[in-house]
């Protein structure tokens, strides 16, 4: 017997069952190799599919993470402008204290208002709107003085 006999005995021998299930075979021996070769076949898009998620999710998780650097970043510029505000109330306090305490223990703190009490509170007054020109009164102050 030849080559050619030998195969159509065993195509008679097979039943329709079996035939199905050699050439199933096959085609999953082909597909594997054609795997193995770097091939890649994908009829219902499953690869491009997940492909577009993932680059969905990376660029979700790229502005979230820009949102958090800007939330951090205007939380600090909030701590600075915070602290430089405080620094200016307490040397607003020290400079009224210290006017206070000058204009309680000055020689004429009974007397009416003269020349010399008048300059010494004008000068209050200028040192407070150095320190804190928005302060009610002063030329930089906006809305009614």
């Amino acid at each position: 017997m030849n080559g050619a006999g030998i195969r159509q005995a065993l195509i008679r021998t097979l039943t329709p069952t079996s035939r199905l299930l050699v050439l199933g075979v096959a085609v999953i021996l082909l597909a594997m190799a054609g795997g193995a070769l770097g091939l890649r076949w994908d009829p219902f898009g499953f690869q491009q599919r997940r492909m577009e998620r993932a680059e969905a999710r990376a660029a979700w998780a790229e502005a979230d993470g820009a949102a958090r650097r800007a939330e951090v970043a205007g939380q600090m510029a909030q701590a600075v402008r915070l602290e430089a505000h405080h620094r200016k109330i307490l040397a607003v306090e020290r400079a009224t204290v210290a006017a206070v305490i000058e204009a309680e223990e000055a020689d004429d703190a009974k007397i009416l208002l003269d020349v010399e009490r008048a300059e010494r509170l004008r000068a209050h007054d200028r040192e407070l709107c150095r320190r804190a020109p928005d302060l009610d009164g002063c030329a930089a102050a906006s809305g009614p003085a």
